[in-house]
C-alpha cells in the first residue's frame, strides 16, 4: 500500500474513533447501540488493517 492510502485510512480511522468516544460518553438511554456497534466494528476493522500494514512494512 502506498503512504498516501495509510495515511488517509488513518485519518479515517481517527475520525471513526472520535465518534464512537463522541457516542460513549452520552447517557445510557441515548446511546444509539446500532450505530455504537457499526462504529466500533469499523474502527476496530481500520485499526487491524493499519496496524498489519504497518507490521508489513518492517525490515525483517
Amino acid at each position: 500500500m502506498s503512504k498516501e492510502v495509510i495515511f488517509i485510512l488513518v485519518i479515517v480511522s481517527m475520525a471513526i474513533w472520535i465518534a464512537v468516544s463522541h457516542e460513549a460518553v452520552k447517557p445510557s438511554k441515548e446511546i444509539k447501540w446500532g450505530k455504537m456497534i457499526t462504529l466500533l466494528s469499523a474502527g476496530s476493522l481500520s485499526a487491524l488493517v493499519i496496524t498489519i500494514t504497518l507490521i508489513q512494512s518492517l525490515p525483517f
